[in-house]
Order: C-alpha cells, then structure tokens, then sequence
C-alpha cells in the first residue's frame, strides 16, 4: 500500500494503475463499518483506493470538528489488511488552499432531516466528495447507508453533474446488539452505550406498526412519529433532534395526516443526543422483514 498526501503524488500513482478501481472516502477512526465498504469495493473492482481526511467544512462553529476521534496509524493498518492500493491523507491545507472560494450546493434533498440542523453541512460534504472524485478519478464509489441523507445527496450531485462514477449504497453495519457503528459511539459512556440501543428498537417497532398499519388499523405518518418519539421520549438520558418519515428516493417528508398505506416507499430517519453525543440512524418500513 501506498500513502500520500499530496494531490499530484496521488494523480501520479492514480494514472498506473490498469483496471477498474473502487473508491471509498471516509473520516477515518474507521471500524467495521468502514471495512465492509471495502470489501464490497474489492469483490467488483480491480484496485482500492481510500481517502481519510476529517473535512472541516461540513463541521458548524459548534460542532465536534478538534474533537473527531482520530486515529492514523490504526487506520493504516486497517486500509493495507483490507488491500488498499493508494491511501490518500491530505491536510486541510492541501485541500482547501489560501484564496479557496467554491462549493457544491444540492438543492431539494438537504433541507430537512440532519440539514435542517446542521446548515451548510452537506455543501461542505458535496465539495469535499466533488473534489476527491475529481482527485481519484474513480469507477465507483461506495458509501454506507448510515448516513442516508448523505447517500442521496452524492447521488444526486454525481447525476446531476454527469460524474461516470457508480455510487453503490452499503447497508447499515451494526454493533451485535443492534447499535449502529459510528465512530462517535466511542463517546458514549457505559450508561449511554446501553440507552442508545433505544434508537435500534425504535426503528424496528416503527417498521411492525408500519407493516400492522392498513384499512382494519388505519395510520397516519404523524401518529407513527408520535409513536418512536413517546418511545425515545422514556428514557430521560435521550433528547430527540428529529424523527422524520420522508420518500427514500426525495427525502420529501409525508405529511403527518396522511394515512399510511402499503404502497408508500417509506423510511423513518431519526437524530438523537444520548448524552453529549448525535447519534443517526434510520430504516426502510415498506420492505422490512419483520
């Protein structure tokens, strides 16, 4: 494996390379999570390229930028046992030159859910993704569908600016007890750890009252919401950011009237704080095997 943190190393060695190549971006402090991506990358494409680079512009005044969990000579190991190729780890500077005015907005898909709190977040993620693609030059590249809202916008943004890159979604990897992997779930205290497992089993009762719901037990969006939150709501260690249930394809939320009926494609996308840390999750209704 090589490493670089150089954009002109990396193009160099980039442009040797014969054959397809899969490109997973990620934060690093990576886990299980980060690892399957890279597999489903190896097992279709020829070479594996990563990048682990903490992007500050998706960061809010705020938010937990100097405090991301960090961990380069792990994630090395990590990357080289899954068979990376080319590791890229740029600094900021190297990203974001002096005298750097651009970024990518996606319109329509990045109000709601984790936009609606966290502006500018996914312009910060769109440029940062734009340029790395623009970088790597890849064939395909894999992101997990944790961060769904993120998924859709990358989606969106690669169609929209005719990119040839195949974006391939990766179901959520999840801890055995059914938390989803983050790699904030390190700042989860032993008692927060056992209070986020809530957000799990919440999605999986939504997904049985979803699948209950039709002509003998009509529902509305609004009541199912209602029915996560009084759930999330019980325990006095979580505070509720958002419980959303929106189209998967737009991300246009249903109307909290509207009854549910079998033939909405429907996901339920929720943020909470368990203690001082966000956690995200989600899950597909209409589909669930129960």
């Amino acid at each position: 494996m090589q490493v670089f943190d150089s954009i002109d190393a990396l193009r160099t060695a980039r442009r040797q390379l014969s054959g397809s190549v899969a490109f997973v971006p990620t934060m690093g402090y990576l886990h299980e999570g980060h690892l399957t991506l890279m597999r489903a990358a190896r097992e279709k494409y020829d070479h594996l390229i990563v990048s682990i680079f903490v992007n500050p512009t998706q960061f809010g005044p705020t938010e937990d930028l100097e405090r991301y969990p960090r961990d380069p000579e792990g994630d090395r190991r990590l990357c080289e046992q899954e068979g990376c190729e080319l590791l890229f780890m740029p600094s900021s500077e190297m990203m974001y030159p002096p005298g750097y005015a651009t970024s990518i907005s996606v319109r329509g898909l990045t109000e709601n859910l984790c936009g609606a709190a966290r502006p500018g977040h996914f312009d910060g993620v769109a440029t940062v993704v734009t340029k790395l693609f623009n970088i790597v030059q890849p064939d395909a590249a894999v992101f997990g569908e944790k961060d769904f809202q993120q998924l859709a916008v990358i989606r969106r943004m690669v169609a929209d600016l005719n990119l040839e890159i195949d974006i391939i979604g990766c179901p959520i990897m999840r801890e055995d007890d059914g938390l989803a992997m983050s790699s904030r779930n390190r700042f989860l205290s032993a008692d927060d750890r056992k209070t986020a497992l809530r957000l799990n089993v919440a999605l999986k009762q939504a997904a049985h009252s979803y699948q209950q719901a039709g002509d003998k037990h009509p529902k509305t969006f609004g009541e199912l919401v209602q029915e996560i939150s009084a759930f999330l709501q019980a325990d006095a260690a979580l505070r509720i950011d958002y419980i959303e249930c929106v189209h998967p394809a737009t991300l246009a939320g249903y109307s909290p009237d509207q009854i549910i009926t079998q033939h909405d494609p429907a996901l339920v996308a929720l943020a909470v704080f368990v203690g001082s840390t966000r956690l995200i999750d989600n899950q597909r209704l209409d589909y669930l095997a129960i």
